[in-house]
């Protein structure tokens, strides 16, 4: 057994590369740059929208606050009518340094967790590959698995959510080499 914070070392160094290679992913291979589309008629919708001034949440349409208004005729005639959406109102100023922050705090404690089960799991002196794939499988779930949720249950483009699960691959991989490297 390992104890988890003498494995601070992988747990940061990891995160450190897991967030140089998100930055690559993103900002030179792009291939997400497709994942939203715009609305048609963007800015009469945005226009619409501003009397409003809906606070910052998540938000469904038609919305029901108890499950036994599903069986209503108005509800159904609403879900009918449509448009059915799920909203996320964020604040005026996207923050992209604080969510860069946040980003790297999650991938410390993807790597916290991840040191976690390796820790309980192998011993000092544990061969890399070993440790390589339990790594790899742990953080894998901290990056990856959880995306799904998101198509399932909110409609996301399956696409979409596959190629951001392919990005948890990818920092799975990062992750789990970083801990093989530095394994006492």
């Amino acid at each position: 057994m390992v104890p988890a914070l003498s494995l601070w070392l992988p747990v940061v160094l990891s995160a450190v590369f897991v967030f140089i290679v998100s930055s690559v992913i993103h900002m030179v291979l792009k291939y997400h740059g497709n994942d939203m589309k715009a609305l048609p008629k963007e800015d009469e919708v945005m226009d619409a929208l501003q009397p409003f001034n809906i606070a910052k949440g998540e938000y469904f349409m038609p919305y029901i606050s108890d499950l036994k208004q599903r069986e209503s005729e108005e509800f159904k005639a609403r879900l009918e009518k449509g448009p059915v959406a799920f909203l996320t109102v964020v604040p005026d100023a996207y923050n992209m340094g604080g969510k860069l922050f946040m980003w790297f705090v999650y991938s410390l404690l993807v790597g916290f967790f991840t040191a976690y089960v390796a820790g309980i799991a192998m011993a000092p002196g544990a061969h890399y590959l070993a440790v390589f794939r339990i790594t790899g499988a742990v953080a894998f779930v901290g990056y990856a698995l959880a995306l799904m949720q998101n198509s399932i249950w909110f409609g996301k483009s399956w696409a979409s959510t596959l190629k951001y699960m392919v990005d948890g691959f990818v920092y799975a991989l990062v992750t789990a080499g970083t801990f093989g490297w530095l394994w006492p």
